[in-house]
């Protein structure tokens, strides 16, 4: 049975069938996945509390630790080939290890050691991003490239950003838009501090996760692959939503996108 949509929603504009399934994938991971659930399930603990968890004197540490990270884990992470892994071996599960060393070796050492080992978890995800824009068709080689990999990193997803942040995807992407005036700019301090501010969000509810005495190694490197899930599903839906665009037009997409929010609130409503 069809379903019939109040008079007020927008009519969408056709797309192939196909698209629009893909689309209404990449939507509902967008709009609908939540770091802070998954994080606060995995810790038994509510995001709150994971908070909590954090001396005061983390947030300073974490803001600056962010930026430096995102700074230079950019072109670790576009010059590894983040598409390219051993004989046998596919990108994710290459991922998927290096993030449970990873965070097993900052549990190991608590708070301290998770804030050592923050560059190295960041160019994973990022390599892991760029291994997604690769599969989408983007070339990672190009700076355009590089940033919209980092934008994934501002795609938080409900339930963690400020309440008086934009939080909707294409919001995002345009409020994000106003610090690339050009390519070659991809790195200017204003973008990466837009990009650091929405990303240490959810980074703090990880430390938090991680922050108990008894996390140790195995949860460490727990916490780093629910991470990299979380971020691996936005980075498809991203470049997804990309690819569709070129596809078949921005305009078309967005609209499309707008319809099938719609349907979605509609039935939750």
């Amino acid at each position: 049975m069809t379903e019939t949509l109040p008079a007020s929603l927008p009519v969408p504009l056709p797309l192939p069938a196909e698209a629009e399934a893909e689309l209404a994938e990449a939507r509902r991971v967008l709009d609908e996945t939540s770091l802070a659930a998954r994080l606060a399930q995995l810790a038994g603990t509510p995001v709150e509390a994971l908070r909590r968890r954090l001396p005061g004197f983390a947030q300073g540490m974490v803001d600056g630790a962010v930026r430096r990270a995102l700074s230079t884990a950019l072109n670790t992470a576009m010059r590894s080939g983040p598409g390219r892994a051993p004989p046998g071996i596919s990108s994710d599960w290459l991922h998927r290890g290096l993030a449970a060393a990873s965070g097993a070796a900052g549990g190991a050492f608590g708070l301290p050691g998770t804030l050592l080992e923050l560059p190295v978890s960041t160019t994973i995800l990022l390599r892991q991003i760029g291994a997604e824009a690769a599969a989408a068709g983007e070339d990672t080689r190009l700076p355009e490239t590089g940033a919209e990999c980092l934008k994934v990193f501002a795609l938080s997803g409900p339930g963690l950003a400020d309440d008086a942040t934009e939080t909707g995807y294409f919001a995002t992407r345009l409020a994000l838009a106003q610090f690339l005036p050009n390519m070659s700019a991809a790195l200017l301090p204003g973008f990466i501090g837009a990009i650091a501010a929405r990303f240490t969000g959810p980074l703090m509810i990880k430390l938090g996760a991680q922050a108990a005495p008894v996390v140790g190694a195995a949860a460490g490197a727990a916490v780093n692959l629910a991470f990299l899930q979380h971020f691996r599903e936005l980075a498809r839906a991203h470049f997804t939503v990309r690819r569709l665009e070129r596809e078949h037009g921005a305009e078309a997409v967005r609209a499309a996108y707008e319809v099938l929010a719609a349907r979605a609130r509609h039935r939750a409503a």
